[in-house]
């Protein structure tokens, strides 16, 4: 179990650690298709703004010739058509037609001659008509402007739909599979390249920089397509030194990733032989009643004392023994020992109560009831003094389950306490639904107590709670007599903390129970007279460990 974990966690940070490796080619190509995306727009813009500045000049040149000579096919309109040409580069003819498409004078050659290629079309911007034609002795398709002055006659300028991209072929665009002029209907005028390997192209959103841009005032749209490799070529210095950055940013995670896991996981790796061993070792925190001055019980918890004397801290294997499986093995190794620890003092004092924390996999396990009747079942432990606590920082997720194991414990006389109530996923509801018998307030609302006199909103409220449901309350983590007198005038009879002990071994433990409850005990007459402070010996190692650090285990 454990060495499958630790190849688990080994692959997961190598998956990690090789992440920029794999996804050079992702962001260079998003790169690319930002940085081109944006040449590319440039790029169509000003070929369409061309075809739009043709245009704009014909209809111009119209305007200046039929201000000038409202006659129609006299020398005066011709020479004015004529001095139009030579001023208008973009011009390639002049003339005046029928509207049935008969030329009837022209401003440079006779026997002009045109074809239509596309349906004639209102211009947005005025009066004026477009068509696209097709001139004798030419393959390059031109726009026929039109403006009518009479009845039956109109004023036509003849020019390219874009000077550059018509001579020098697809050299404009760089590296364009297709180019195409269609009217904003779809209707083809003139294509470049290879328009149908394009829309064929099974994946071409992905591989193709794609822009279409229509004209401002013509009805014509331009559509480009460019391979992504001929443009990603450009950019190979860079892949090499993203790769570069890459595989240095990987080995350095890698790296760190291998230190994280081998430190975190040096205690752990070892954890299924220390339990085996019986390693891990019960520690038992007294729970004060705060009425008599007696010990009420114990909350059980844990350390792991290896054979060199060193003792570590639940916190660096409680989470690899839960995500192991570990944990079970570990509460029954743990529970055997409180038996063993326990049971000549539980026979003496019959009010004793035992508090053992379990995981939420016990309830998904459903096993506990059958280990706690093989284990506790028969001996001088009644199962009315064990009280099995439930943490309420992980949520439990098979209510049935749940529902199941706490109604078998209540059956065995055992009682159901919800830990750390107030910081996780409990309500009113929730509590009362799992059958809780006591609640236990977490040290965070605890240490909001300054002074005895001045009220304390969130714990009164979680007292409130745990009344209204007629259930028991234990505060957790009391380490003042400001506290202590602040939660006894409240009603609160049971508390725990470093106030009365830390969490002390068996030893420690078994002498203050029988101080504490066989004979008198100091009072405190600065605070209150049946206030009572415990000052037992502990063990030095166990002042050590902070209370904080206590994870509370089965």
């Amino acid at each position: 179990m454990k060495a499958k974990f630790s190849h688990f966690l080994m692959f997961l940070c190598a998956l990690l650690a090789f992440a920029p490796i794999l996804t050079v080619d992702f962001m260079l190509d998003e790169y690319v298709r930002m940085r081109e995306g944006k040449a590319l727009r440039a790029q169509v813009n000003t070929v369409i703004n061309e075809t739009q500045s043709s245009v704009n000049s014909a209809l111009k040149s119209l305007n200046a010739i039929v201000t000038r000579s409202p006659s129609l096919c006299t020398p005066t309109f011709l020479s004015s058509a004529a001095e139009q040409m030579r001023s208008n580069y973009l011009l390639r003819q002049l003339v005046v037609n029928s509207t049935d498409g008969s030329v009837l004078c022209s401003a440079y050659g006779d026997g002009f001659k045109y074809s239509a290629i596309t349906p004639t079309m209102t211009m947005p911007s005025g009066p004026q008509e477009m068509t696209v034609v097709q001139i004798a002795d030419s393959d390059q398709p031109l726009i026929k402007v039109s403006l009518k002055v009479r009845p039956g006659r109109e004023v036509s300028a003849f020019v390219p739909i874009n000077v550059h991209l018509l001579v020098d072929e697809n050299d404009t665009i760089r590296g364009a599979l297709m180019t195409r002029f269609v009217l904003t209907s779809g209707m083809p005028i003139v294509e470049f390249g290879d328009p149908e390997a394009f829309y064929n192209h099974p994946n071409r959103t992905r591989d193709f920089l794609f822009v279409e841009q229509v004209a401002q005032n013509v009805p014509i749209k331009l559509s480009t397509a460019v391979p992504l490799d001929v443009v990603r070529a450009d950019y190979a210095d860079l892949k090499i030194g993203f790769t570069i950055v890459a595989c240095l940013t990987s080995c350095v995670f890698l790296w760190l990733c291998i230190q994280y896991v081998r430190r975190s996981q040096a205690p752990t790796f070892d954890l299924e032989r220390a339990i085996q061993a019986g390693e891990l070792r019960p520690r038992y925190q007294p729970v004060i009643d705060l009425q008599t001055g007696q010990i009420a019980g114990c909350e059980v918890l844990i350390r792991w004392e290896k054979p060199n004397g060193e003792v570590i801290s639940p916190g660096a294997f409680i989470e690899y023994a839960e995500l192991s499986g570990l944990a079970i093995p570990m509460t029954l190794s743990l529970m055997e020992q409180v038996r063993d620890d326990l049971e000549d003092l539980c026979a003496r004092h019959s009010h004793l109560k035992i508090g053992i924390n379990l995981f939420e996999r016990h309830f998904r396990d459903g096993s506990i009831v059958e280990d706690v009747q093989a284990i506790f079942g028969g001996t001088e432990v009644r199962y009315s003094q064990l009280v099995f606590e439930i943490t309420e920082r992980q949520p439990l997720s098979n209510m049935e389950g749940v529902n199941s194991v706490i109604d078998d414990l209540h059956k065995l006389g055992a009682k159901v306490a919800l830990d750390d109530a107030g910081t996780g996923h409990s309500n009113l509801a929730y509590i009362q639904k799992l059958g809780i018998d006591i609640v236990k307030i977490d040290r965070v609302f605890v240490e909001l107590i300054r002074h005895r006199n001045v009220p304390v909103p969130v714990v009164d409220a979680l007292i409130g709670m745990a009344t209204e449901l007629n259930t028991e309350i234990i505060a957790e983590g009391v380490e003042t007599e400001e506290q202590a007198l602040y939660l006894r005038a409240k009603g609160i009879r049971q508390a725990q903390g470093f106030l009365f002990a830390p969490a002390i071994p068996i030893e420690s433990y078994l002498a203050l129970a029988e101080r504490m409850n066989n004979e008198e005990v100091k009072l405190i007459d600065d605070f209150d007279e049946d206030l009572v402070v415990f000052d037992d010996d502990i063990d030095d190692d166990d002042e050590e460990i902070d209370e904080n650090q206590d994870i509370n285990v089965a």
